[in-house]
């Protein structure tokens, strides 16, 4: 029975926490008597106290983020309740901060703020020990991966934990990579606006880890650095490396700075066959006078020309956040931006909703820009001066649907003639129409029925002719492969065909988007 157990609810399963690898990598002679236990969301509270109390444990150690702050709530309080002889503690961003106003951290025993690499081993080795901490609440101090002019000479470096991903993760689960931690930036919606400094990881033993991940078989490597092509020479030493591996199957993916893609970068990244590479890029907002008021500085003229760039001579899967609800921004300013980069042919818009993360410093625009956020996970933005709620619903709805239709691939002829030239305002019309005509429902969508939905929409409210776009939507299941819904099929009197063998190894979803250039003009 391990003496301490690692656990975290992932979002899902598909998931495997990063966190919790890299605190048993630097466990030391601790690592042994350590056992790292995940689960997910789906599963029951109930099933998940069971599996820790069968284990005995003598430490619990939880990672806390802001999508299972409920669940590790419940879970805290009935482990504490049921075998309060066992030592809980709680670390991770979700109670990194503010964390003396969190009844989570009231149940604790211990609560690690920061970056726990160290800290969580020093708390261990004292509580085995006999050794029990004074204070509750322990502020980690900054880990290095290389000796630094910041760090303290006598605190050991991070040891990396890839050797921790089981056979089974390599196969059938995300696996997440860091090549350097940190962000220069200070955005205020963000937790890097807390002066969090850029550490690189040493090259050569970055690589000799992403090479052992190759060599069992990993090829899809998620990236989690939140500026990867912040030093340009260590982004093009890395994007080498997966250069010289190319092979079926390979998929990297980056987040990825939009106005900073140099000469140098760009010979390597055209480089790529399509659906190889995916580029995560944090746009945000397209507003000058909202960028100034969150702190965001961003060159408008170079990002464009970037994105521009990727989607004509680059197979990049390009990823473009914008986020609804930043002080100072109204609808017709986020339309705006978002009609901007939709023009520019991305292959995704991820709209997100602004969450109050804890710690940050937008809080600073609560009275000024009457920002008002819910109290519970994951801290959405509710009401701003100048987005009122139920704006703010629909565009909840807007941004559901718009995952569904647009980002997903699977509808991008149909996409095109629901939104013509106006993309912002005809699929919030849509997603109006669509939450009225499905009693309010974002979630459970069979893809045949929201095909459906769309053909509907596009012949009897915007007078589309039913056999042209019928035709449409045909090429789109042919595209993607899959089998059209019959009854459109017999509209558009297109003969049915068997869907084609797949040919790209791409992930499903992006794979989807490989070949939609062409959809648009049937």
């Amino acid at each position: 029975m391990p003496e301490i157990l690692l656990t975290t609810l992932n979002a899902r399963y598909s998931h495997a926490s990063f966190g919790l690898r890299y605190l048993k990598a630097n466990l030391g002679a601790l690592a042994e008597r350590t056992e790292i236990l995940e689960f997910d969301l789906s599963q029951r509270p109930s099933d998940v106290l069971e599996q820790i109390l069968l284990r005995a444990p003598k430490i619990v150690g939880v990672g806390v983020y802001i999508w299972n702050a409920n669940q590790s709530l419940q879970l805290v309080s009935e482990l504490k309740r049921i075998r309060p002889g066992i030592t809980v503690v709680v670390g991770g961003p979700e109670v990194s901060y503010e964390s003396d106003s969190q009844e989570i951290c009231r149940l604790a025993d211990f609560v690690i703020t920061g970056e726990a690499d160290h800290a969580f081993e020093k708390l261990c080795t004292a509580l085995l020990q006999g050794r029990r901490p004074l204070l509750r609440t322990i502020p980690a101090g900054l880990p290095h991966f290389a000796p630094s002019k910041m760090s303290d000479t006598a605190e050991p470096l991070i040891a990396l934990p890839y050797h921790l991903y089981t056979d089974a993760d390599v196969k059938q689960r995300v696996v997440y990579v860091e090549a350097s931690r940190g962000c220069p930036f200070s955005c205020e919606f963000c937790l890097s606006a807390l002066d969090i400094p850029v550490r690189n990881v040493p090259l050569a033993p970055f690589l000799s880890e992403m090479q052992k991940l190759f060599d069992r078989g990993l090829r899809q490597f998620k990236f989690v650095d939140r500026t990867f092509n912040l030093n340009l020479q260590f982004a093009k030493s890395i994007l080498q490396f997966f250069l010289e591996r190319v092979e079926p199957g390979l998929f990297v993916h980056f987040e990825m700075i939009p106005d900073r893609m140099p000469i140098g970068l760009r010979d390597l990244i055209r480089q790529f066959p399509p659906g190889t590479l995916q580029f995560e890029l944090g746009v945000q907002t397209l507003n000058p006078a909202v960028e100034a008021l969150v702190s965001r500085q961003q060159d408008h003229d170079r990002l464009k020309d970037n994105l521009i760039w990727l989607r004509t001579e680059t197979g990049v899967h390009v990823h473009a956040d914008l986020i609804v609800g930043l002080p100072g921004e109204d609808l017709e300013s986020f339309g705006r931006g978002f009609d901007e980069l939709y023009r520019l042919g991305l292959q995704e818009i991820q709209v997100g909703m602004l969450k109050r993360l804890r710690g940050t410093p937008i809080v600073r625009h609560d009275q000024s820009w009457q920002m008002i956020y819910s109290s519970h996970p994951p801290y959405e933005v509710l009401q701003t001066k100048l987005i009122d709620a139920l704006t703010m619903q629909r565009m909840r709805r807007f941004s559901r649907y718009w995952d569904l239709v647009a980002n997903s691939g699977n509808f991008a002829g149909t996409l095109a003639l629901l939104v013509g030239d106006t993309p912002f305002a005809s699929f919030l019309r849509f997603s109006d129409w669509l939450c009225a005509r499905s009693g309010n429902r974002t979630h459970g969508y069979a893809l045949s029925q929201l095909a459906g939905y769309l053909l509907e929409f596009v012949t009897q409210e915007l007078g589309v002719e039913s056999t042209r776009a019928a035709e449409v939507m045909v090429h789109d299941f042919n595209r993607t492969d899959r089998d059209p819904p019959s009854e459109i099929l017999k509209l558009s009197g297109i003969k049915a065909r068997r869907p084609a063998a797949k040919n790209s190894t791409a992930p499903a979803r992006q794979a989807r988007h490989l070949g939609s250039t062409e959809s648009s003009s049937v």
